[in-house]
């Protein structure tokens, strides 16, 4: 694919489509907190991402790693992209009194003046324009300057002549262009009597004055978008974010239903009826749209009662909804089980976040539900807080949100008590207690990444990493003891410069690390990736009696007795005296 770096205006070439690595490889950039455009050269429109898998899937509808954008022999990873590189399925582009041809039909476009923007319409979009039509030889047949009033027309539902709604698309707001289309593309061997001659090759001279985007947003003709107002900026609110609205709402003949300013609610909950939720994860900050609405997203059959502020909608009916995005704080899940949640008070600066190890300096402030402060720290004058991230100085919560913020961030953490202080019974936070955590990280010291280690510094982290692990696995915290193996395993999963020696360390390491995750896989009922861990280890060591007998287990526990039959006769092979063996 061709990314676009809005921050450098220039083409880069990904080599590969794995995402997230190869960006960080080419750009030395996190690839979540990029800025970039997307050429989709199936559809001849770009797109604007910035979080990854998620928004290919929902824009696109395709899976992230299936979007294999265009041919990859154009360049070189991190080579410029050129227009010398041009294919005919990209986009033309042209300088003011150039001209190309668009397509392989025979329409050409002759650039008059510049337009505004990358943006360009696209079909089902409402665009207004002024032209002047001739033929070859200067004969004009028709011109909207001429009647005063600008030409309106939906594009691409075939309301106008095919080079237009072919040429337009190529246009951006503000520009001006000369068109030359042939007959086929025009009105063809009958013409239009009786200023137009029959096979005639025609001129149009159009400027685009506006469009509006309308869009069929669920893809069912249940909701229709008209954008009256852009919005800023690329970025669109998901599920768990707060949003705040300004809407109202009307029958199809204008009938007053509903209308409110300064609506907050999240994404996901939604609020009114379900288009709100459905549009509103399509749209940008400060944008304003027109919803035409069918009754399935709506009210339905049912229809809704009046109530004291708001009219009724019988059953069946359409509705008109014109709805804002004034803002939206972003909301995240820290942990998959969602029992630690991050909300973004004000964004941080840059795209840089404190990483694992990293000495970090905040203002604080924990509060319990019903408001109790028990913790205040690096207000009113008082030291800042500094902590060393993922070593346990601090709750497991604040320890796993404060790698995902960048400083200058303010955010609110809510934090269950599996991830706060659990049962423990403290002066202040009772036994059970979900809290809430103001915070803003005014600083941080990242500690040493693992492609800056020589290959020894690598080892040593995962020593540590290891130790780390066996502490909890003792403690009986599987679920941190693996995070530790799983972290131990990554320092040295390439060892290919390291020393004979060194590779000796290593393969001894990732032999213990992965048993030792197995064990945990085992203790938690994971016996699917104790299976797996297992068998990694039987690849370094074929012989190898632990990752025999716990693989076993897990062949045991999911019901493959005979699998776990032919470990168990191999592991008394390599070990007969091992009475660990004998059940």
């Amino acid at each position: 694919m061709f990314i676009y770096d809005t921050s450098k205006h220039s083409y880069k070439l990904l080599e590969c489509q794995g995402g997230g690595e190869e960006v960080e490889e080419v750009w030395g950039i996190k690839y979540k907190e990029m800025n970039m455009l997307i050429y989709d050269s199936s559809k001849h429109s770009y797109k604007c991402q910035g979080g990854g898998e998620e928004e290919v899937e929902e824009e696109w509808g395709i899976k992230y790693k299936e979007s294999l954008i265009s041919p990859m022999n154009i360049c070189r990873a991190g080579e410029e992209f050129s227009e010398d590189l041009m294919m005919d399925d990209l986009p033309v582009t042209l300088k003011v009194g150039e001209e190309k041809e668009i397509g392989k039909q025979g329409l050409k476009k002759k650039l008059l003046k510049e337009g505004e923007g990358w943006d360009t319409p696209d079909n089902g979009d409402e665009v207004e324009v002024h032209y002047t039509g001739t033929l070859l030889n200067g004969t004009q047949f028709d011109s909207s300057h001429d009647r005063g009033n600008p030409f309106k027309f939906t594009l691409g539902q075939g309301q106008v002549i095919k080079g237009w709604d072919q040429g337009i698309k190529t246009m951006k707001e503000g520009e001006n262009a000369l068109f030359t289309i042939p007959a086929d593309l025009a009105y063809g061997a009958s013409g239009s009597p009786p200023t137009i001659p029959p096979n005639a090759t025609l001129q149009f001279d159009v400027q685009l004055l506006s469009w509006a985007s309308v869009k069929d947003i669920c893809k069912d003709g249940g909701i229709f978008k008209k954008i009256v107002k852009k919005g800023e900026s690329w970025e669109n609110p998901k599920d768990l974010d707060e949003v705040l609205v300004n809407y109202e709402v009307q029958h199809e003949d204008g009938t007053a239903v509903a209308k409110a300013d300064g609506v907050v609610f999240t994404v996901e909950d939604g609020y009114f009826c379900p288009a709100f939720s459905k549009a509103l994860k399509m749209m940008k900050k400060g944008e304003k749209v027109v919803l035409t609405v069918k009754p399935h997203y709506g009210f339905g059959e049912n229809g809704k009662q009046a109530s004291a502020n708001e009219g009724g909608v019988p059953p069946n009916i359409t509705l008109q909804i014109t709805l804002e995005l004034v803002s939206w704080k972003t909301v995240s899940k820290i942990t998959d089980d969602k029992k630690v949640v991050k909300k973004i008070l004000k964004e941080g600066e840059g795209y840089e976040r404190p990483n694992e190890g990293a000495v970090v300096q905040v203002k604080l402030i924990g509060k319990l539900l019903d408001g109790t402060v028990f913790i205040k720290k690096g207000h009113d004058e008082t030291e800042l807080f500094e902590f060393k991230s993922d070593a346990e100085q601090v709750i497991d919560g604040l320890d796993r949100a404060i790698v995902t913020m960048k400083k200058g961030e303010v955010a609110l953490l809510t934090v269950a008590p599996e991830y706060a202080f659990g049962s423990q019974e403290l002066a202040v936070v009772p036994p059970n207690s979900t809290v809430n955590y103001e915070i803003e990280l005014v600083s941080f010291v990242k500690d040493k990444e693992s492609w800056d280690m020589n290959t020894q510094e690598k080892i040593d982290a995962a020593g540590r990493k290891k130790e780390e692990g066996n502490t909890h696995f003792k403690a009986g915290n599987y679920l941190k003891a693996l995070e530790r193996y799983e972290k131990a395993a990554k320092f040295i999963e390439y060892d290919s410069s390291f020393s004979e020696e060194e590779k000796k360390q290593s393969k001894a390491l990732k032999v213990s690390c992965n048993l030792n995750n197995a064990a945990c896989k085992l203790k938690l009922k994971d016996y699917k990736q104790a299976e797996k861990l297992c068998t990694k280890v039987l690849e370094i060591d074929s012989q190898n009696v632990k990752a025999l007998y716990r693989r076993a287990q897990a062949y045991m526990n999911a019901a493959d007795l005979d699998l776990a039959e032919l470990d168990i006769k191999k592991a008394l092979e390599s070990d007969p005296d091992n009475s660990y063996l004998y059940w």
